[in-house]
């Protein structure tokens, strides 16, 4: 017998001792990644369900103020987005027009502060990013243009229209913390004919020329935050 089969191989033995170590390591390192994995899981969870809960909440307040003024108003409430649309094109503007109408004016008097007090309440203030004040116009314009021309054209109307009303409604709030807070989230946005209002398939033009009032929460930044952090 060789004397030295008998004797303990101590480099196999650290070799062994070093793979376990490794396998111990890499359990540690899988089980914390999942523990973070399902940590942001439950956060996103968590957001979404507070962003439903405040968007059901502010679709409720908004359809009780406004129920029974949208109908005398051409206008409606859209659940799934918050939008609050004005869509009887002969209130708001002339054809190719900027101005806002007196008569879509008094609408607005009678709408925007409203509006702004709901939003600021305290349960909606710290979560909303943005209120977007959305212009939006069909795809004609006058015979023999081409299309981009229509498009760009269109884009300039929806733009000019939106300054128009976003300068109308701030004079429609008390001049302290109120329009100060306002002027900071508001925003005027001409999309020309980029969302048209479709029937059957085919452009509406009628319904497509339209002013939308909507907000933006704070829930997609927090949802991206996480998206990050995983990467």
């Amino acid at each position: 017998m060789d004397p030295f089969e008998s004797r303990e191989n101590p480099f196999a033995l650290s070799t062994g001792d070093l793979m376990a170590a490794l396998l111990l390591m890499f359990v540690l390192l899988l089980s914390a990644t999942l523990l973070v994995i399902k940590d942001n899981e439950e956060e996103t969870k968590s957001i979404v369900e507070a962003y439903e809960a405040l968007q059901d909440a502010l679709y409720q307040d908004l359809l009780i103020e406004f129920d029974s003024d949208l109908e005398r108003w051409a206008a409606d409430l859209d659940r799934e987005t918050l939008s609050i649309r004005f869509y009887e094109p002969q209130v708001l503007f002339e054809q190719g027009d900027a101005t806002v109408r007196p008569v879509f004016a008094q609408i607005l008097a009678d709408f925007f502060p409203r509006y702004i007090t709901i939003l600021q309440q305290d349960r909606y203030r710290n979560h909303i990013e943005e209120i977007r004040i959305e212009g939006h116009t069909s795809s004609e314009w006058g015979e023999g243009l081409s299309e981009d021309a229509s498009y760009f054209n269109n884009m300039a109307l929806s733009q000019n229209r939106t300054r128009s009303v976003l300068q109308y409604v701030l004079t429609t709030i008390n001049p302290d913390n109120e329009r100060e807070w306002t002027r900071r989230l508001i925003t005027a946005n001409g999309l020309s004919s980029s969302q048209p209002i479709l029937r059957d398939g085919a452009e509406d033009p009628n319904a497509s020329r339209r002013v939308e009032f909507r907000v933006r929460t704070d829930a997609e930044q927090q949802i991206s935050d996480i998206l990050q952090r995983l990467r």
